[in-house]
This record gives C-alpha cells, sequence and structure tokens, in this order.
C-alpha cells in the first residue's frame, strides 16, 4: 500500500545530489525541461571540488576564453540559478529510501528529509582526503611553508618552489608559478606525468624538472623549511634543494561513503552507467567525475554532457513519451521573455 504524501512532503521531479560542475549544469538543463528541481551540496556553496584551487587558469571548456576557476564557479551557479532550483547546504545525504509508488527518500546527516521522484548523483570524486607527503616531520610544517593546494599565487612570488607531484594539477600549478616565482622545481617519481603532452613540454621548458625523484627529507628550523632533500628513485643518488615553499600534489583519497550501501553497481572509478547514464537502479542516475563508463571524458566539459544525459534520462523516466532532449534555447519558450529582457538591456 502506498505510504500518503504529507503536506510537509514536497516532492521534486529530480534531486541532484552534489553542487559541482555537473550538479549546477544539471539543475540548469533541468529548468530547461520544466522538472521541479531540488540540488543538496555537502558545503556551504556551490562549486565542488573546484575550490580546491581557485586562482587556476581554465582553458577548455568550450567557447569560454581563458577563466579563473573561481569565476566558473560564479557563472555556473549564476546559470544553475536561472529556473529557481531549491537549494539544501551543509548536507550530506546519508541514507535512500523508496516508497511502494516509487518515490524516493532522501535522508541527510542532519536528519533532513527530501522527497523526490527521481536522483541525478553528482557527487564528483565523492568525500576526498588528500594524500599527505609522507616524509617524518612534514606535519609540522602544514601551517607555515608546506602547501597541499595553491589557493592565491601571490603568496609564491618571488620565491624558489618545489612542486611534489605528476599529474595534471601538479603540472599546471608549475606553468602558473613559472611566472610568479624566482624558480621552480618539479618532483615526480615516475619519468612519464599523467598531464596533457603538451603542458608537460611547457612545464619541462619553464621549470627545472626531476624525475624520476621523491623527496625524502625535510630540513628546517621549527617554523619553516629551508632545504628539501631529493633522491633518484633507481640509483638513490640525493640532491639537496634551498627551497622557500613546497607545494605537495600527491592525488586524493576518495570515497562515496553511505552510496556504496545503497545498491549502486560501483568500481574503482565511479558509478558503472549506461550511455544514457542510467545507474544499475532504476530513477537513478549520475553524471560527472563519479560516473563511469566506456567513453568517459574527464574534463569539465564532459561534466556537462553528463549532466544533460542525467536530465533527459531523468525526464524521459517520469514521461516515457517526452522529447529525447530540450528545445535548444533558441526556440526554448522557457526563454521567449528572458531574451526580450536581454534585448531591451543593449
Amino acid at each position: 500500500m502506498n505510504e500518503p504524501v504529507k503536506a510537509e512532503e514536497e516532492l521534486f521531479d529530480v534531486t541532484i545530489i552534489g553542487g559541482g560542475p555537473a550538479g549546477m549544469y544539471a539543475a540548469f538543463y533541468a529548468g530547461m525541461r520544466d522538472m521541479k528541481v531540488k540540488l543538496i551540496e555537502g558545503k556551504g556553496e556551490l562549486g565542488g571540488f573546484l575550490h580546491t584551487y581557485p586562482e587556476k587558469m581554465i582553458w577548455d571548456v568550450g567557447g569560454i576564453p581563458p577563466i579563473r576557476c573561481e569565476a566558473l564557479i560564479a557563472q555556473l551557479a549564476g546559470q544553475a540559478a536561472t529556473f529557481a532550483p531549491a537549494l539544501a547546504f551543509n548536507q550530506r545525504v546519508d541514507e535512500l529510501q523508496q516508497r511502494d509508488d516509487g518515490t524516493f527518500v532522501l535522508v541527510s546527516d542532519t536528519g533532513e528529509r527530501h522527497w523526490s521522484r527521481t536522483i541525478i548523483i553528482a557527487v564528483g570524486r565523492g568525500i576526498t582526503e588528500m594524500q599527505r607527503l609522507e616524509v617524518e616531520g612534514a606535519d609540522r610544517y602544514e601551517l607555515a611553508n608546506l602547501y597541499y593546494t595553491v589557493q592565491e599565487l601571490n603568496v609564491f612570488r618571488g620565491r624558489n618552489v618545489l612542486i611534489s607531484g605528476g599529474g595534471n594539477s601538479a603540472v599546471d600549478w608549475a606553468l602558473e608559478l613559472a611566472d610568479v616565482a624566482a624558480q621552480v622545481t618539479v618532483v615526480h617519481r615516475s619519468g612519464q606525468f599523467r598531464a596533457l603532452e603538451r603542458n608537460v613540454a611547457a612545464m619541462r621548458e619553464r621549470t627545472k624538472v626531476l624525475a624520476p625523484y621523491r623527496v625524502v627529507q625535510l630540513h628546517g628550523g621549527e617554523e619553516e623549511i629551508r632545504q628539501v632533500t631529493v633522491a633518484h628513485m633507481e640509483s638513490g643518488a640525493s640532491e639537496r634543494i634551498d627551497v622557500d615553499a613546497v607545494i605537495v600534489n600527491h592525488g586524493y583519497k576518495s570515497s562515496y561513503g553511505s552510496l556504496v550501501h545503497w545498491g549502486l553497481d560501483a568500481g574503482e572509478y565511479g558509478l558503472y552507467v549506461s550511455e544514457r547514464a542510467e545507474t544499475s537502479l532504476p530513477g537513478i542516475f549520475a553524471a560527472g567525475d563519479c560516473a563511469a563508463y566506456g567513453s568517459k571524458v574527464r574534463l569539465i566539459a564532459g561534466a556537462f554532457a553528463d549532466a544533460v544525459l542525467a536530465v533527459n534520462s531523468a525526464k524521459r523516466y517520469l514521461e516515457p513519451d517526452a522529447p529525447g532532449m530540450a528545445e535548444v534555447s533558441s526556440h526554448n519558450e522557457r526563454f521567449k521573455e528572458r531574451n526580450k529582457q536581454l534585448h531591451r538591456k543593449r
């Protein structure tokens, strides 16, 4: 027997879990599809993992000139608000229930309950924890000149900076700091970098690269690191380098928390989805970094495409006869009055 919907149980067509690029774009696109939308974000603001590097320049979003990450977050958040979705902040969704009528109840860590006809999971990398530098005494410098993220480039102006890491973020920071720091040295355990070839080539031209090397010792007083010893991964030959700052980018440990207990089919790289962004549970879809499928593109632009697929599938789940996609914005009736207002402002 179906449970009656109480007056305080506001039912949404789709509830999006996660406020990163995929979640924000899904909220906008679901509005284009005339769906009643709620977005739940674990932190106090939209943006998700992008807040890790607010000053980083992003070049690879189609049609947008190079833009600082913090500015892109602001633009995406503004776009997400276009159709006034309901927003719930500072809540981690812990429990999933499904009622007899097929609708879902999401229970957060605060005890709040959310009712929805469909769900889009857009939690990115999930609950992330930075991989810390595994060198004796490293923790005592974390409030001084050992950094795990870069919030402000000017902190490193005119300084000798050592970066430990070999992924996209480490390479990107090396290039950003090459124009700011006096000297940038990049230390990586492998001779191969896990980053775009063009950026790796530029980094090798503009910075000092030690690979395959690893950081084995930090030297300094009680407050700051003054020197770093690095050792060759094969020969063990070591070198001592003068530094003013050390940036560690060894990646993140990720966890999907209670989502793993929902019965979703998941693996090392996230939640397995179909070509239509469908998870293994009917009515639940996934988009962005948490969604795993064969032709996955792990770029912000790819997150947007995932969001569109997830929303379209959610719409068709609710209304099987609905069009396969939203009317394009140039012809969409939802923009008719808004377009008139924009033209008046010119």
